[in-house]
């Protein structure tokens, strides 16, 4: 294998023979390592081949900015998911659900803990997905020694929900893919402009929008009434804050669906993220 780039001294992207980039890990893999230089398999602990170079790629990103650690806890839940209840889950997670649990224990390390509504929800439909999510508690804690409660074990386990590739009924496929699209096209109207889909923030935003159409769409919305959040984001996001107004419209009319004070605010932060870039001010 040869070096495509080294993001750390542990972390590098390589090819193989067959030109099918990948992600390697091992103490010392980047090195000093140059484009193109060869990789010494006797230092490789760690491959992970995914789907397309462009995950590849966007993982090596995201490593760039969080320690390797948890993305080698992500595997770990993965591998116990697949060996546990046998079931196909897509490459993608590797990158949502090593974002998510790094931006968990960040939030635990600040002492800020969001609850999440559906988590009673995650218990009754999404049983064995949860326990996926109880056990990958228990591999944070051993690998980190960090303790994150049941909100977060309902979180992790839509993000396997969501990956499973074992039968989703076409039908909502197509329509959860639909409300993406026409949320997107809103958010690139209000702002007129061109969203950088290479980016982690735009990945970010369309994961939590596949989250919310498939709640949409099997009518299991959620509001925990939290005004203080909301009153926050509409002050300090206006423009954003506008934007869902325009999102909850278009709900209202080809969904009969409205959005709540949470999911307003979850879309509020996420807007403002993906299209910061392109405001000189908001």
């Amino acid at each position: 294998m040869r070096i495509v780039k080294a993001i750390n001294n542990n972390v590098a992207l390589a090819v193989n023979e067959q030109g099918h980039e990948l992600v390697i890990m091992g103490k010392g893999v980047g090195f000093q390592k140059k484009p193109d230089d060869i990789i010494d398999d006797a230092v490789i602990e760690k491959i992970f081949v995914l789907e397309t170079d462009e995950l590849s790629e966007k993982l090596m990103d995201l490593l760039g900015e969080i320690p390797a650690i948890h993305l080698e806890i992500a595997d770990e839940i993965v591998n116990y998911a697949k060996e546990t209840f046998d079931v196909k889950i897509s490459d993608n997670v590797y990158l949502t659900l090593t974002d998510h649990i790094s931006f968990a224990i960040t939030r635990h390390e600040k002492g800020m803990s969001i609850r999440n509504v559906m988590l009673w929800e995650v218990k009754k439909f999404y049983k064995d997905e949860f326990a996926i999510g109880l056990k990958a508690l228990e591999i944070i804690h051993a690998r980190l020694g960090v303790q994150l409660g049941e909100d977060e074990a309902g979180f992790i386990a839509l993000h396997i929900v969501n990956a499973r590739q074992d039968g989703q009924a076409m039908k909502t496929t197509v329509d959860m893919t639909q409300v993406v699209q026409d949320v997107l096209n809103i958010v690139t109207y209000h702002f007129n402009v061109v969203l950088d889909e290479s980016s982690l923030n735009y990945t970010r935003f369309v994961t939590h929008l596949q989250y919310f159409a498939q709640r949409l769409l099997r009518n299991e919305i959620v509001d925990s009434g939290d005004d203080f959040l909301f009153d926050q984001v509409q002050v300090k996001y206006p423009e954003s804050f506008a934007c869902t107004a325009k999102i909850d419209a278009y709900l209202q009319k080809a969904h009969h669906a409205t959005l709540t004070k949470d999911e307003r605010v979850y879309l509020t932060l996420h807007i403002h993220r993906v299209t910061e870039r392109n405001r000189t001010s908001e």
